[in-house]
């Protein structure tokens, strides 16, 4: 494995956010889902294409806190940008089982 140093781990902004928008991405590869995640007044609300359709459905993510990267580049996927990267385990089937912290926090506070 390869190690980091410090200062770049800093780089990665890891913010918490809450999911306000879910919906079935249909023009994407994979099955997967656009989220809208808000992010508190300082970063705003971005838009990620989510793979979480094994273990979530578009209304139950509704309202979820969730940890995503917020510094990646804007990625196109299909006729949508991703401006975000949320963030999950990949379990032994390749379900993704969302990171989120165990009791509710203000959106955009920072993971450190």
């Amino acid at each position: 494995m390869e190690t980091i140093t410090w200062n770049d781990f800093e780089k990665v902004r890891m913010h918490v956010g809450t999911i306000i928008n879910a919906q079935v991405f249909e023009k994407a590869r994979n099955p997967a889902y656009q989220l809208e995640v808000d992010f508190g007044a300082e970063i705003g609300v971005k838009r990620s294409s989510a793979q979480i359709t094994r273990l979530y459905q578009p209304e139950e993510l509704i309202g979820r806190q969730v940890v995503a990267v917020i510094n990646f580049p804007v990625k196109q996927i299909a006729n949508f940008f991703s401006e975000c990267l949320v963030l999950g385990v990949v379990g032994d089937e390749k379900e993704i089982v969302l990171l989120q912290p165990d009791r509710p926090v203000k959106n955009g506070h920072r993971i450190a």
